[in-house]
């Protein structure tokens, strides 16, 4: 895969005409369509609109992994620099509106998280959650999509590849991967990738661990499986990319692994999921 010879950050328009604070909900970094994987980090960032405030919250808490997924967005930028694939990243925290949920889940819209009340979200009506969606939640969807037809358009669609990040302890228990791949029906990406990660005998790597992919709604759903597209959600442990060393470690890790599936047979090309 050729490297970008301009790695600047693109960001897009949304696309809205009633749009009041120029605030842009996505970013997009271009690379080559025609590589064959399409990088996505929904929970890049706990930016959040100025309207906003912090939700009520002290600012330490939207330093928490309730605001974001530490480390992600380090990771997922080298990669793209590195290796010239194209990525689209959130810029809004995950407690304005979670873009990794489907539009009727009830955790689009957090009220507590781990323990945090979000006062914020507290009175977030219908037509608040109505106006996030329009706001936040469907720009960056629909930045995804466009970033999709545009592989399609230069004849390979792409196996999507979504980086997020989970916490070393969850309520009292101390989580012993290092890595989970995330997936549901279609595992023609997911599964060479679990094999090719416990090559390493150093790493514990969870197959739907910590969490499931089976997730309807969720964004490998929306544009993996309804559109028959390969794809697969890496979950990092977040002190091992909670610092730049570890960010570029695990950059490099995940670097090496697309690069040892480019054009792997079956993974470019759009199948019947149901």
């Amino acid at each position: 895969m050729p490297a970008l010879k301009d790695s600047r950050t693109e960001v897009a328009g949304s696309g809205f005409t009633d749009l009041d604070d120029g605030y842009v909900p996505f970013e997009v970094i271009p690379g080559d369509p025609s590589c064959g994987f399409l990088l996505l980090c929904d929970h890049a960032t706990n930016a959040l609109p100025e309207r906003y405030g912090t939700l009520g919250l002290p600012q330490s808490q939207l330093e928490r992994h309730i605001g974001y997924d530490i480390g992600v967005e380090g990771v997922t930028r080298r990669i793209a620099a590195d290796l010239g694939i194209p990525a689209v990243l959130s810029r809004f925290s995950r407690l304005l509106i979670d873009p990794n949920r489907g539009r009727d889940d009830p955790t689009l819209v957090m009220r507590i998280s781990d323990g945090a009340v979000v006062p914020g979200n507290a009175r977030a009506d219908a037509a608040e959650i109505g106006y996030r969606l329009k706001r936040f939640y469907l720009p960056y969807d629909r930045a995804i999509t466009e970033a999709i037809d545009a592989g399609i358009a230069a004849g390979c669609p792409p196996a999507l590849f979504s980086i997020h990040s989970f916490t070393p302890n969850w309520r009292g228990v101390q989580r012993p991967w290092h890595v989970g791949v995330l997936w549901d029906k279609d595992a023609r990406f997911a599964q060479p990738l679990i094999e090719a990660f416990r090559e390493d005998a150093a790493l514990v790597v969870g197959d739907n661990e910590p969490y499931t992919g089976e997730l309807e709604g969720d964004t490998m759903n929306r544009h993996g499986t309804r559109r028959g597209l390969a794809h697969a959600l890496i979950e990092v442990r977040q002190d091992l990319i909670a610092e730049s060393a570890g960010i570029s470690e695990w950059a490099d890790r995940l670097g090496t692994m697309l690069k040892r599936f480019a054009r792997y047979p079956g993974l470019n090309e759009i199948r019947n999921n149901d």
